[in-house]
């Protein structure tokens, strides 16, 4: 990769994760396996493996398989909601015993768990959909936020849309907030970075790439897709607590094809070696799969649309940061990733770089006029104010 890219978009969280540019690989349950994460970590990304309630033997073989094939630091991502609670202590114990580098903790916060992955060196991530999240988890001890708007695939915290959450929660923490929810290019991250996130978690666009553990069912569903195609909907639920909702690709099960999702039955539907695949689940069609994956959970964010093609995860990385980069670098006054460091400048300071007639309407001593009229306006009513 070009270096001039790369330090274009360099944030604080980069030095943070040791990666060399803001874009992260989302921990996809079942997709996000050790080639897919290798390819982004040695692409100049961070990677993390998807993880959720797979067996500890699993996790340790995907961290090796990801060594194997990158000498830069990745992470693991689990999820404490949807994983039985012994389960969840051996993917624990083997993440810690492994000394990953990162770990993404999502859907409920387990301060606890932060604390014990925290004491042994392990950077931890926490996925939040609220400010109100956001606060809790880094008052926790959560070092990055992971911001997921509602145009995000897979499981949806929240219903904010990624460009009013991004800039609240920044707003509101003192760690690096990272954006996540239909960002599949360029235009994407450099949007967030405008805003003050410090980079761009991307689920969709890895899903469809030559090294996605995701079948090629899916991957040629999200290539077809068309915009405004994904379905917020909690049909697919089976393995997580109720009222997780999940967006999808429409298909027969969000058509009601199949009858109630709550219903007492689970027809099988598919197999992965050996372990049966219901109606409803929230498994998703992986290569190892065989079965009925028209009727399985399809995930994909808002961005789906704009996928035209399955390329390999360093092209469509080195696609997206060099398309940032050309924006960003169009427009120099714009701050890139700063976060809530950056003082806000007021219309008075941003006036006095302004041509002599602003927008063709004044020149500068009519507008200084007219901003300085309306401050006085404000002390007096601050004053009135104070005085009641």
């Amino acid at each position: 990769m070009p270096a001039p890219l790369t330090s274009a978009l360099k944030t604080p969280v980069c030095t943070l994760l040791g990666c060399d540019v803001p874009v992260i690989l989302a921990g996809m349950g079942g997709v996000a396996r050790s080639e897919l994460v290798a390819a982004v970590t040695e692409a100049g990304g961070f990677g993390f493996l998807g993880m959720v309630r797979e067996p500890p033997e699993l996790i340790r073989a995907e961290i090796a398989r990801t060594r194997a094939s990158t000498t830069r630091g990745f992470g693991v991502n689990l999820i404490p909601a949807a994983t039985a609670p012994a389960l969840l202590e051996a993917e624990l114990e083997a993440v810690l015993a492994e000394r990953v580098a990162a770990v993404t903790l999502f859907w409920d916060l387990r301060p606890d768990i932060v604390i014990r992955l925290r004491a042994a060196g392990c950077l931890v991530l926490c996925q939040v959909g609220s400010v109100e999240e956001a606060e809790a988890a880094a008052d926790a001890g959560a070092q990055i936020l992971i911001a997921q708007g509602f145009e995000a695939g897979g499981h949806v915290r929240g219903r904010i849309r990624l460009a009013e959450l991004v800039p609240e929660i920044v707003a509101r923490v003192s760690v690096p907030v990272l954006a996540a929810g239909g960002i599949v290019d360029g235009k994407g991250l450099a949007a967030m970075l405008r805003l003050g996130a410090q980079g761009a978690v991307i689920g969709t666009g890895f899903l469809a790439t030559r090294e996605s553990f995701a079948h090629d069912f899916h991957e040629n569903r999200i290539v077809a897709a068309q915009p405004g195609e994904t379905i917020h909907t909690e049909a697919f639920h089976i393995n997580w607590p109720i009222g997780a909702p999940v967006r999808v690709l429409a298909n027969s099960v969000t058509r009601g094809e199949h009858g109630d999702p709550r219903s007492a039955a689970r027809p099988v539907i598919g197999e992965e070696a050996g372990r049966p695949i219901y109606l409803f689940s929230t498994d998703s069609p992986l290569r190892n799969m065989t079965g009925d994956f028209e009727a399985m959970a399809l995930y994909a964010g808002e961005g789906a649309g704009a996928i035209a093609s399955i390329p390999t995860a360093a092209e469509r990385l080195n696609a997206i940061v060099a398309e940032a980069a050309a924006i960003l670098g169009s427009d120099d006054a714009e701050p890139v990733g700063a976060g809530p460091d950056i003082e806000p400048r007021s219309p008075a300071c941003a006036m006095l770089e302004a041509p002599d007639a602003y927008m063709g309407f004044a020149d500068k001593a009519e507008l200084a006029t007219f901003l300085n009229s309306l401050l006085e306006a404000e002390r007096a009513g601050s004053r009135v104010g104070g005085a009641l």
